[in-house]
Parts: C-alpha cells; sequence; structure tokens
C-alpha cells in the first residue's frame, strides 16, 4: 500500500492565496489508485495536490493511501489515519460502496469527511450528517440530467448500471426525470469486462437509444465493445462514464456520445479556465469531471480553514456550508443536506485533433438539488 505524506509549499494563484489559516490541519485522502478505477483516483489525488500548491500553504499536510477499491481496506485505512495519524479532515473516496462502509464510522469519531466524488442517496437522506460534506453531487443527480435530456429524442431506452449502490442510485434516477418506456433494465457485475450477453439483449431490446453507467474501465470496456459490435443504437450516459480519465483508452469509440455532467473543460468562468490551464501546465493532461470536484473540494477546505480553526468544529462546518471559494463549476452552494445545488449540462464526446474531449451542447437543469434532502434532518 503507498503512502504519500506531503507538506505542499508552493507559490500561486487562486482564491486563497496569501490567506493563513486558523492552524496547520492535516488532511487525510482515501482513494483509488490501483486497479480498473486507479484513473479516478489519480486525477482526485492530483486536482486536490494542485489546488493546495497554489495555496502555497506549508500548513497543510496531505495524507494519501491507496484503498484498492476495497471497502474493507478502506476501513483499515480510516481508522488508521484518525487513531495513529489523527487527522483532521478525510476525503478522497470515489465508490459508493466504500463511502458507505467508511462515512458512518468516520462521522461518528466527530472527523468532518468531504465528499470529491460518491454521493449515496442515504447519505443525502435519512442518513445525512453534520460531519458530512458533498462537494461533487448526490449520485443521482447526472442521471437525472440525462433523463430528462432523453426525451427530447427518445420513448424506449434501454438502461444499464453495475450492481452496488451508486449503479442502483443512476438508475433511479434516469427514471426519475424520463417519460418514456424502457426496452430493458439490466444490472451488470462490478468490475465486469465483458459485455457480449449485454450487447446481445440490447440488440433484440427494440431499443431507439441505450443509457449506461459504467465507470473506469467498465466504461471502457463497454464503449469499445458496443462500437465494434455495430449495433448503432443511439448512446447516452453520466459524464463518469465519458469522462477525461477514460477518453483516451476509449478512443474513437466515444466520439459523438451524449453524456451529462456538472462540468465540462469548456465552461466558460474564470476560475475554470485557470484550472484547465494550470491542471494541464502541472500533469500534461486534460482534467476529468474527477479532478474537477477534488479541485473544488480542495479550495472549499482552504476557504473554510481561513476563517475558523478546524478544532472549533461548529465553526468550521459552519465555514463550510459557506461555501466561500470560486467554484471551477460556476455557481455552487450547498443545500440543507450539505450537498450541492449547482447547474447540470449536456455534454458531447469530440475529438480537436489529437485529443478526444467533451464540449457543453446544453444546459439541463439549473440550480438543482438532490431528492433526498428533504428526509435529512439538518
Amino acid at each position: 500500500m503507498g503512502k504519500i505524506l506531503a507538506a505542499l509549499a508552493f507559490a500561486l494563484s487562486a482564491g486563497v492565496a496569501g490567506q493563513a489559516l486558523a492552524e496547520p490541519i492535516k488532511i487525510g485522502m482515501i482513494t483509488t489508485l490501483s486497479g480498473g478505477g486507479a484513473g479516478l483516483g489519480i486525477d482526485v489525488r492530483d486536482a486536490f495536490q494542485l489546488a493546495l500548491k497554489q495555496a502555497g500553504n506549508a500548513e497543510i499536510e496531505l495524507v494519501v493511501e491507496d484503498d484498492a477499491q476495497k471497502p474493507e481496506l478502506a476501513v483499515q485505512i480510516a481508522d488508521k489515519m484518525i487513531q495513529s495519524d489523527k487527522v483532521d479532515l478525510l476525503t478522497g473516496i470515489i465508490w459508493s460502496n466504500l463511502a458507505m462502509a467508511v462515512v458512518p464510522s468516520v462521522t461518528a469519531q466527530e472527523i468532518i469527511y468531504l465528499s470529491p466524488n460518491a454521493g449515496p442517496s442515504p447519505l443525502a437522506g435519512a442518513a445525512c450528517n453534520a460531519n458530512y460534506f458533498n462537494v461533487a453531487y448526490q449520485n443521482d443527480n447526472f442521471h437525472e440530467a440525462a433523463g430528462e435530456y432523453a426525451n427530447i429524442d427518445y420513448s424506449n431506452t434501454f438502461i444499464m448500471a453495475p450492481n452496488y449502490p451508486a449503479g442502483q442510485d443512476a438508475l433511479t434516477g434516469f427514471k426519475r426525470y424520463y417519460k418514456g418506456t424502457l426496452a430493458g433494465e439490466v444490472y451488470t457485475q462490478v468490475g465486469q469486462t465483458d459485455y457480449a450477453a449485454e450487447i446481445a439483449q440490447i440488440r433484440a431490446s427494440g431499443a431507439d437509444s441505450v443509457f449506461i453507467f459504467l465507470p473506469g474501465g467498465m466504461g471502457i470496456a463497454f464503449t469499445k465493445q458496443y462500437a465494434q459490435s455495430d449495433v448503432g443504437i443511439p448512446l447516452l450516459g453520466p459524464g463518469f462514464s465519458f469522462s477525461q480519465d477514460v477518453l483516451g483508452a476509449i478512443g474513437d469509440a466515444a466520439v459523438g456520445v451524449k453524456n451529462s455532467a456538472s462540468w465540462s473543460p469548456d465552461l466558460d468562468n474564470p476560475a475554470n479556465a485557470a484550472f484547465v490551464e494550470a491542471f494541464q501546465a502541472e500533469y500534461g493532461r486534460l482534467p476529468s469531471v474527477y479532478a474537477a470536484q477534488s479541485f473544488d473540494t480542495a479550495n472549499l477546505i482552504l476557504s473554510a480553514a481561513a476563517k475558523a480553526s478546524v478544532t472549533d468544529k461548529d465553526a468550521f462546518r459552519a465555514a463550510l456550508k459557506e461555501a466561500d471559494f470560486a467554484s471551477v463549476r460556476g455557481k455552487f452552494s450547498f443545500n440543507t443536506n450539505q450537498h450541492p445545488i449547482q447547474d447540470l449540462y449536456m455534454r458531447e464526446v469530440v475529438k480537436e485533433g489529437d485529443v478526444i474531449t467533451n464540449k457543453i451542447i446544453a444546459t439541463v437543469f439549473t440550480d438543482h438539488g438532490d431528492a433526498y434532502a428533504k428526509d435529512c434532518s439538518l
């Protein structure tokens, strides 16, 4: 298990530069740095480190460990970070099954957890907690936008996702706004790489469109196999399945696919333009939606740390809730359940020279919250 201990002190640029922290902070990052989902975790780690580097603050210490996409390992790491490393905050988890294993225990120990990605529905609703902030989305959100957009051209969609909490939330979200009929609804195995049987089902279904949620290596495998099959039915997805971290591996098979997200590299606001330029300069690649969410998570923490001591939980939570930072998404605020209220877009995968990326083609929702805030007692 790799471990990185870094006190990051460099020169900077963005909104929190030059602001003194109330006191030093140690942040624990548990994320996926190996296996089929490694690209997602690498983007989360790299963008978070970029934000800290830009802030030029030596008082931040970041502890990073690889969860290898294993819930039991993530739980062990969280316990060690809290009890031995004495971290003040935790972040980093990509996968919802890992979040469900880790977050309730962490928040019960009065440690604040900030999610840069996973947003399982229980943690947005009845199991919400004052020590849990989601800086990304609630799992259903991107899929809700895809369902709403599908209504424009399609009426008989085949939907598919892996059988774990985020996959279940995905199809629930799509169906919440989609008004047509379903040609099929299939749950696949987590980590599956052979989709011949599912593609055969799609071919025989009579569908006029296909919606998939298959993040990481799953999406790479399916999209390439789907293109090779020549089924020819239009493919839709959330931004996770067609994010920058996988587009290079999918290649031309992804071009033309429409996908929904809260962010895109071409989103027109000053914070985003600076972020995309800095990320490319630092790492030699375009950032993904995972990177954008993680960059915002780091800057949210920095904005709160400039106002309150992390040891004063009430004051620090209040400072986080203000969301007083320049988000790469433009507008950003927290709902009553400490999940985002934000705009959601439809993007299309395009090829610009040798680079495959996304461009926004429509705004689907403005100031969109989630369906579970009403069940949260905060």
